[in-house]
């Protein structure tokens, strides 16, 4: 953008004509104005007492000048009566392609048929500023296509195995590797590396977007908050609804007041059982109906009704299924009348491009190297809910009107959903449509 041209929005009409004076100095930048004379306007004369010259025809009758002083330009044609209007020509920046090298890459985002219309949703204005996702996962990762956007944290894994920090519940919500050996979990359980899991969900939602890295995530101005909650052999039912009272702006026993409470909670995590259990309904509800935090979960990755998988089968959540490359519901996801919307969970079999690509790292044990990787799963689809709930709330803001309810969040999504395959709640998430109806709703 040419220098000092955003800042000439503010331009006042002088109230007489006084000519320009030195401050315009010969080496400065020229900055172009848009000018649209009144017909049997003196134009040399202008020309002359605004110091501009000319560069281009415009529409509507209209010119281009250029000056060395844009904003003394304006005041100067703007006080002359055979001046219909002068404003500053300003540079518009597109949002609609990135420069992340991998947007390519996240097709998740933008193709025709399994995307979920990102790009346009940019263009409405909100990229996720000032609002705050909890993502209550695995914790917290450095990434330098991530790092940024983290803020603040908690570490509620009160199993010291579990955390693989020699404590319980602490202050530092890093990541230590969930890694585990054979029957470590369980008889028969297997050995595994460890997944990074909540670095790749958080990337998802808010990846730092145009700074020539990586890719990008959904509400790329968004902030963070990890809330460390699964470790070496998952996370406890306690410790979960801990995090998620915390997580927004609740108080939980022993453990400070979180200084950045989360309008939107990511929960990509889940288990069997056949009800919401008390403890966890009672967090969401108090997350929802005392903070009016949305509160958005994984269906599950059972293929099977996600009635019987919890937080998915919890009352006031956005549960959410996952759908393949085709905008088919993914062979692994959750289904049933539990799931409101779905998202792109991907499927990396037999190609591995068809998942979803997000920031992660590639140390086996302890963190190593910073990465990108194709995941697949409900977890992959529900943070690009929670990224789309972040830009709903920053368009209200953006509008001066009050944030969405959960309720009202929950609808919204629903009814701008785009029609898909069966048994994916009420389609696939339609990322500028939910934007607009959130701007057009009173």
């Amino acid at each position: 953008m040419r220098a000092g041209i955003a800042a000439l929005l503010g331009v006042v009409m002088a109230l007489a004509v006084t000519p320009l004076t030195a401050a315009a100095q010969d080496d400065q930048e020229e900055q172009e104005i848009i000018v649209k004379f009144r017909d049997g306007a003196s134009r040399g004369d202008a020309l002359e007492q605004s110091r501009t010259r000319a560069v281009a025809d415009a529409t509507d009758g209209a010119e281009v000048l250029a000056s060395r002083d844009a904003t003394e330009s304006i005041r100067v044609l703007l006080a002359r009566g055979d001046v219909e209007y002068a404003e500053p020509n300003i540079v518009l920046d597109s949002t609609a392609v990135p420069n992340d090298p991998l947007w390519p890459q996240q097709w998740h985002y933008w193709e025709a048929t399994g995307g979920i219309n990102l790009s346009p949703a940019w263009d409405l204005g909100p990229s996720g500023l000032g609002q705050r996702v909890a993502v209550i996962d695995t914790g917290r990762t450095a990434h330098p296509d991530m790092s940024a956007n983290y803020i603040g944290g908690y570490d509620f894994i009160s199993n010291a195995v579990y955390a693989k920090d020699g404590n319980g519940r602490d202050s530092n919500p890093t990541d230590q590797g969930d890694w585990r050996a054979a029957n470590q979990c369980g008889p028969g359980s297997s050995a595994r590396p460890s997944s990074w899991h909540g670095l790749h969900v958080a990337g998802t939602v808010a990846a730092v977007r145009n700074n020539l890295t990586g890719g990008t995530g959904v509400a790329p101005l968004a902030k963070v908050v990890p809330v460390r909650v699964l470790g070496t052999c998952g996370g406890t039912l306690a410790d979960i609804a801990a995090g998620i009272v915390w997580a927004s702006g609740g108080a939980v026993p022993g453990v400070p007041a979180n200084p950045y409470p989360a309008k939107v909670l990511n929960l990509s995590l889940g288990g069997l059982s056949a009800s919401c259990p008390v403890t966890l309904q009672n967090a969401i509800n108090t997350a929802r109906n005392v903070h009016g935090a949305s509160v958005v979960v994984a269906a599950g990755n059972s293929a099977a009704n996600a009635s019987g998988t919890t937080p998915a089968n919890c009352a006031g959540v956005v549960t959410t299924g996952a759908t393949d490359r085709q905008a088919n519901r993914a062979s692994y996801s959750n289904f049933g009348a539990t799931v409101e919307i779905c998202a792109p969970g991907g499927e990396t079999s037999p190609t591995v491009a068809n998942g979803v690509l997000s920031t992660l790292n590639n140390g086996a044990t302890v963190p190593a190297a910073s990465i990108y990787k194709h995941y697949q799963g409900t977890s992959m689809a529900t943070p690009h809910v929670a990224g789309v709930v972040a830009l709903m709330q920053h368009a209200r803001v953006q509008q001066g009107k009050a944030i969405l309810t959960p309720a009202q969040v929950t609808a919204l999504l629903k009814a701008e959903a785009l029609p898909l395959a069966l048994m994916c709640g009420k389609g696939l998430l339609d990322a500028r449509a939910s934007v607009a109806a959130a701007i057009a709703a009173a």
